[in-house]
Formats: structure tokens, sequence, C-alpha cells
């Protein structure tokens, strides 16, 4: 989003994110839109990532699923990158 402000999408995650997280402070949330959709990545501290991913990435999985239901209860589409 323009301005510096932050969507509903990038602050869903950012919490989830940095209470999952050892390393809060590492915790970086960036958005962009790529075809009409907003591309929300995530990265942190190597050690935390696999507290995002999860076992089986079933972690992933829901934050990639909250991440859809909360742009698509506010008109959007979104979508969830991991970077490592």
């Amino acid at each position: 989003m323009a301005d510096g402000a932050s969507s509903p999408m990038k602050a869903v995650v950012e919490v989830i994110a940095q209470a999952l997280a050892d390393k809060p402070s590492a915790v970086h949330v960036d958005e962009h839109d790529r075809r009409g959709t907003t591309v929300v990545e995530l990265s942190m501290a190597p050690g935390d990532i696999g507290k995002v991913i999860g076992r089986q990435g079933r972690t992933a999985a829901a934050l990639r699923t909250l991440v859809g239901l909360t742009a698509e209860r506010h008109g959007t589409r979104a979508t969830l990158d991991i970077r490592d």
C-alpha cells in the first residue's frame, strides 16, 4: 500500500510471525502487487523459519489461508510468500 499504510494482510502476518519467532525484531513483512494480486512477503531469522512453516507445512498453510480470507474480506486477492 502507498503512503506507508499497513494493509490488514500485512498486519495479520506480522502479528502471528512475531508471536511464533524467537527473534521477533527480525520479522520483516513487505507487500507488493503482482498481476492484480497482493503478494505479502515474510522474512525472518533463519532459525525461526521452521516455526512459521510448521510440521508438514501446516502452520504456513494456515497463515496462507488467513491471508487469503483477510484479503477476500477486504475485496481483494492476496498470497503469502515465505522467504528464507
